[in-house]
């Protein structure tokens, strides 16, 4: 019983990550279909947004790591 309330939080916490990815990377490029990209990448726009460049440097960026 243990392990399968430990594996439905697991679940649900990834879900509620990847939604969370999904919207910051969204705010920047739109309709940009996340699951399609490698961890590396993710990791690398997660930077890029987490950054202290300007909104506009990171717009650039970001819509250049994902064409």
């Amino acid at each position: 019983m243990k392990t399968l309330i430990a594996s439905t939080a697991l679940v649900l916490t990834a879900f509620a990550a990847s939604a969370s990815v999904t919207a910051e990377i969204g705010t920047y490029a739109p309709n940009v279909d996340v699951q399609s990209l490698s961890n590396a990448e993710l990791n690398t726009i997660l930077s890029v947004i987490h950054s202290d460049d300007s909104e506009g440097e990171k717009r650039a960026v970001i819509q250049a790591l994902v064409k």
